[in-house]
């Protein structure tokens, strides 16, 4: 089996694994979990020199696998060297995007308490046109329904699983068990 098998197999599975843990670390921990903002700039850095860094890795050992480079050998012949220079370029590019994640994890934890809104993804109404050319978006599912953080036990219950009503206003919930009463 040749290089190709390794850069393969780190495409399909280990980033796709990799990418769906940062992803949910993005979505749930600053606005759910912690309820702290994360620095956007720094986050898209990461994402981009993650990106970089992991496809100048394993780019190459593609091309090195179709050129006939084996696995588990501890010396390759010098007509590998330039594809494996640049692999490795790319693993330390992607150590350096690792260590600012650990730095935006730092950032985030570091925020003062309640500095984040209930819902996130809302747009303020001052993006809007005054000629209806924008439209206020907010997240309407239940999750941004409560505050951010979440309070121990929020829901008295289980809730069924609906989406025909609305949530609440943003802002200010209202009591958790005469909106459910109501409501479902």
């Amino acid at each position: 089996m040749t290089y190709y098998v390794v850069a393969h197999f780190h495409y399909v599975l280990s980033l796709g694994a990799v990418y769906a843990l940062f992803a949910a670390y993005y979505y749930w921990v600053p606005a759910k979990i912690l309820g702290k903002p994360y620095n956007e700039l720094l986050g898209q850095i990461h994402f981009w020199s993650l990106s970089i860094g992991v496809n100048l890795t394993f780019m190459p050992q593609h091309f090195l696998g179709l050129a006939g480079m084996p696995r588990r050998i501890p010396d390759y012949p010098d007509s590998f060297e330039g594809w494996n220079l640049i692999s490795s370029l790319g693993s330390i590019i992607s150590i350096v995007a690792t260590v600012l994640f650990i730095y935006i994890i730092y950032d985030t934890l570091a925020q003062p308490e309640d500095t984040l809104a209930n819902d996130p993804w809302a747009v303020p109404a001052f993006f809007t046109s005054p000629r209806g050319a924008g439209v206020t978006k907010a997240a309407t599912t239940l999750e941004w329904a409560i505050t951010s953080p979440p309070a121990f036990h929020a829901f008295e219950g289980q809730l069924p699983v609906q989406s025909v009503n609305p949530p609440p206003p943003l802002g200010r919930p209202p009591p958790l068990t005469g909106w459910i009463k109501k409501n479902f």
